[in-house]
C-alpha cells in the first residue's frame, strides 16, 4: 500500500512531505486563540500565530496543542493541521506516515490515529522520528549493525539505539529548546540585576549568543522589566551568563547517553562505539556544540548538517522506498 504524506508534529515546527512533490510545508506548531462572547475562537495558526507571541491582550492565548509529543488539545490540534493541509491541497483518503517520539504510550498513540482519521486520512502509520532521522542521514536502519541517534528537538530529546529496522532501546527526556529558553528567562530574572524577559526574547538570546565555547565573549542588549523596580529597562547579557544554563541541560543528555550505552549487550555497544553517535535536532545547531561534545562525550559522534529537517527528509525517503518501509513498519 502506497503512502503519500509524511507529517512531523514537532515541538517547534510541523513539517509535511508529499510523495512526488517533496518537502512542502514547515510552520510553527502554534495557534492563537481569542476568548470572545461567542466562546473561544482561533485567531491565527502557524507563522501568523508566532507573530503574536507575547504581543497579545489577556483575551488571546498562543500555545502549542502538542506538548512533548503528546496531543494535549485534540480539537485545536485538528484545527491547526486542517489549516496546514489546506495549504498543501490535501485530498481525503490518502495514506499517511506520522513521525512520533519514541516514548509515547499506546494511549497517546491512539490520539494520533483518531486525529488523522478525523482529518480524512485512510491508513496511518506511526514511525519513531529517530528512525527517520537515521534514514535521512543515509544509515541503513535494516542492518543488524546497531546505530545510535540523539535528537534534541524543541520539546523533547529522543535517544535511541536502532537495528534491524526497529528501536532496540529508546529514551525520551523532557529536555528541548523550549525548556532551555524558559531556563534562560528564569536565570536572568533571578540573577544579578534581575530582568524579566519573554520566552521569545530568551529564544533570541539562546540563538544569537548561546555559545558553548569556553572563551566566547559574545553579548547582546535585551529589553525587559526590572524585577525590583517593576519598570522597563535594558541591559547587556553575556554568553557566559547563559552558558551554564544550557550546559546543565546538555550534561543531562550526555549522562543519559552514557547510561544507555553501558546498559547494552557488548556486541551492540561495540557497533555504536565504532560507528559513533548521530546528533540531530535544532539544539545541535548551537555555537560550540561540537566543542562541548568533545569535552564531555567519550564516544565518536557526528552532527547532522540539516538537524531540524533530517527526520522529515528521512520520512520522504520512506515514502518512495516500499521495501524499506515494509521492514520499518513490520517492527
Amino acid at each position: 500500500m502506497r503512502y503519500k504524506y509524511a507529517i512531523e508534529l514537532g515541538g517547534t515546527n510541523t513539517n509535511i512531505f508529499v510523495r512526488g512533490q517533496g518537502f512542502v510545508l514547515k510552520e510553527p506548531t502554534l495557534l492563537a486563540v481569542e476568548n470572545s462572547l461567542e466562546g473561544y475562537k482561533v485567531k491565527a495558526v502557524g507563522s501568523e500565530a508566532k507573530k503574536l507571541l507575547w504581543k497579545t491582550t489577556d483575551d488571546v492565548e498562543v500555545f502549542n496543542p502538542v506538548a512533548n509529543g503528546v496531543i494535549e488539545n485534540f480539537e485545536y490540534a485538528a484545527i491547526m493541521l486542517e489549516t496546514f493541509l489546506k495549504k498543501v491541497n490535501f485530498r481525503k483518503g490518502a495514506n499517511l506516515i506520522c513521525l512520533i517520539p519514541c516514548g509515547l504510550t499506546k494511549e497517546d498513540q491512539e490520539k494520533y490515529y483518531s486525529l488523522f482519521e478525523k482529518l480524512g486520512f485512510n491508513e496511518v502509520l506511526l514511525i519513531p522520528s529517530v528512525i527517520c532521522s537515521l534514514i535521512g542521514h543515509g544509515v541503513n536502519v535494516a542492518s543488524p549493525k546497531a546505530s545510535m541517534v540523539v535528537d534534541i528537538g524543541g520539546g523533547v530529546t529522543d535517544i535511541a539505539v536502532v537495528n534491524l529496522g526497529s528501536i532496540l532501546k529508546g529514551v525520551t527526556l523532557g529536555i528541548g529548546g523550549k525548556a532551555i529558553d524558559i531556563a534562560i528567562a528564569n536565570s536572568l530574572a533571578l540573577g544579578k540585576d534581575g530582568i524579566m524577559i519573554g520566552i521569545p526574547t530568551a529564544e533570541k538570546v539562546k540563538n544569537e549568543i548561546g555559545s558553548l565555547y569556553k572563551n566566547d565573549t559574545l553579548n547582546m542588549e535585551v529589553m525587559g522589566l526590572d524585577i525590583e523596580a517593576n519598570m522597563p529597562k535594558s541591559r547587556i547579557v553575556s554568553c557566559r551568563e547563559i552558558r551554564r544554563v544550557i550546559e546543565a541541560y546538555l550534561e543531562e543528555v550526555v549522562r543519559t547517553i552514557n547510561v544507555t550505552i553501558n546498559s547494552l549487550p557488548p556486541e551492540i555497544s561495540t557497533d555504536i562505539i565504532k560507528a559513533g553517535v548521530l546528533f540531530t535536532g535544532g539544539v545541535s545547531q548551537l555555537a560550540g556544540f561540537e566543542d562541548f561534545l568533545k569535552r564531555n562525550l567519550s564516544y565518536n559522534f557526528s552532527i547532522s548538517d540539516t538537524p531540524e529537517d533530517l527526520a522529515i527528509f528521512g520520512a520522504g525517503k520512506l515514502l518512495s522506498d516500499d521495501a524499506l518501509l515494509k521492514v520499518v513498519a513490520s517492527n
